[in-house]
């Protein structure tokens, strides 16, 4: 079972009343089997088991729908990578935990697309601004978005003299493209179909490098 079969909510019947919640969690399957081309209206309502009408009355369309699961998933994908956090060992110091820190976020990300590429895909199928946003439906157990998770990290490396301020502004869009560049190689570019360990491995000398280079970059 992968590490992140328990950050969706579980699949209920539907019940009268829960008719939104019932489409959603269909929505979120559908996205799990075929990404975000796959979350269709009418396909949601026939597993939800009511009339493509009735689906109206909480998704006024399509894109209604898309955007609620892709709320899902990236709460799906800050739950991960709050799972990697709480799993950190005590640190002998502010600087080793701060490192830990960051790691952890990238690893969290890394696996989630790995074991949820169709969650993951759907999670970065609406473009909008993540600086500010402050859904809650996007946001794991902290109340932090996976870019808030990142920006945390990172500023806790200020915090603890091993970021310099002066590099800080602007390091999450240097660290996100990096590990997010590398994921959809895995998924859908010329690294795909590599060995689950393999890309492990690159993962973890990637972010080596971007702990490297978050310090240096100029």
């Amino acid at each position: 079972m992968s590490r992140t079969a328990s950050t969706m909510p579980a699949r209920t019947t539907y019940r009268h009343g829960d008719l939104r919640r019932a489409l959603l969690e269909a929505g979120i399957d559908l996205a799990r089997e075929g990404g975000p081309d796959a979350i269709v209206l009418r396909e949601a309502t026939r597993r939800a088991g009511v009339v493509p009408n009735a689906a109206y009355r909480h998704f006024s369309s399509r894109q209604d729908l898309l955007r609620a699961v892709r709320a899902a998933a990236l709460s799906a994908l800050a739950i991960a990578m709050e799972a990697e956090l709480g799993g950190l060992r005590p640190a002998s110091s502010a600087a080793t935990l701060a490192r830990a820190s960051l790691r952890a976020v990238g690893t969290g990300y890394l696996r989630f697309a790995l074991s949820e590429p169709g969650l993951f895909r759907t999670a970065f199928s609406v473009p909008d601004q993540v600086e500010d946003d402050a859904d809650p439906a996007k946001a794991g157990h902290s109340g932090l978005n996976p870019f808030q998770l990142l920006s945390a990290a990172l500023d806790r490396m200020v915090e603890a003299g091993i970021l310099p301020a002066a590099h800080r502004q602007g390091a999450e869009y240097l660290a996100w493209s990096a590990v997010h560049g590398l994921a959809m190689l895995v998924l859908d570019g010329p690294l795909r179909g590599r060995e689950p360990g393999e890309a492990a491995a690159l993962g973890q000398r990637l972010l080596d490098m971007v702990e490297r280079g978050l310090q240096s970059a100029t």
